[in-house]
């Protein structure tokens, strides 16, 4: 039994830092180029993780020399990979710019992701989701979960369409403030049938929804290097936290912080902060 399961995406980031973003049909210098492992599902996974949650990942990844190494992180942060194939097409990738102020644009192939089939999550206490692997997908795994009692989180991005056939097997949803207006705001999620949904904002920390209303948290300060993947960062913290017992409050707070620390390093997967460093940022906060 695992604490956390994560059913999404598993990418290799190509990063080239840039003094601003280019404008449609604009060229415009690089500064740095990397590579760093990434994907929304992986993220999320080593999030947990270091936050020490026991980790599960079913997902995909090509038969090529990203797939090799994108397994070799899973393992080396103790992730379970018992449930991800190795696809015949291209491992996903992420074409990302970021900018001196940290902010980010993305295009995100999928490749294998697109592969990820239909089954039956490994058994745990919260099972997360996101956009990056087919819907359908993540209908049977949450439904499959919610009929072996775990909670069920989405993370609805990259945004896009969803039926409610699926937002009403999801307990909690973590939408950020632009994502939550495209999936028809707070109210119709809620209504669907979800316990709590989070609105992540940024810089202006997060809201939790719920039946007893509405509860504010603070970002914590920062001085942001990288924003990529910050918000995966939010869900696979939060979903260790609850997974150990925290309340939603509790949970939402350790992973505000988490988020907040993510964004003070280059790179997605490198930069998710281990729970140590977050309970640090939490105490010093506190006095």
């Amino acid at each position: 039994m695992f604490d956390v399961c994560v059913v999404g995406s598993a990418n290799l980031d190509l990063v080239a830092t840039v003094n601003r973003l280019p404008a449609p049909g604009e060229t415009v210098p690089g500064s740095t180029y990397a590579e760093y492992p990434g994907g929304k599902g992986l993220n999320q996974a080593v999030a947990a993780a270091r936050s020490g949650a026991a980790t599960a990942f079913v997902g995909a990844v090509g038969s090529d020399g990203a797939g090799t190494a994108l397994l070799e992180v899973m393992r080396s942060d103790g992730i379970d990979i018992s449930g991800v194939a190795v696809a015949s097409v291209p491992s996903g990738r992420a074409l990302i710019f970021v900018s001196a102020e940290g902010e980010n644009s993305i295009v995100v192939v999928a490749g294998a992701n697109d592969t990820v089939e239909a089954t039956v999550p490994p058994s745990a206490t919260v099972v997360l989701a996101q956009l990056e692997v087919p819907v359908d997908t993540i209908e049977y795994a949450f439904r499959a979960a919610k009929a072996a009692g775990a909670t069920t989180v989405l993370n609805p991005a990259p945004v896009k369409p969803l039926p409610d056939s699926l937002l009403a097997l999801c307990d909690v949803l973590t939408p950020n403030e632009h994502e939550v207006e495209l999936l028809g705001g707070v109210d119709r999620l809620r209504s669907l049938g979800a316990a709590a949904v989070i609105v992540t904002r940024g810089a202006e920390g997060a809201e939790l929804h719920t039946s007893s209303g509405v509860a504010y948290i603070a970002a914590h300060p920062v001085v942001p290097v990288d924003t990529t993947g910050a918000g995966d960062c939010f869900s696979g913290a939060l979903c260790a936290r609850l997974a150990a017992g925290d309340d939603m409050l509790g949970a939402l707070r350790y992973a505000s912080v988490a988020a907040a620390l993510s964004t003070t390093q280059p790179g997605a997967v490198p930069s998710m902060p281990p729970r140590a460093a977050v309970l640090l940022a939490l105490s010093l906060s506190e006095e």
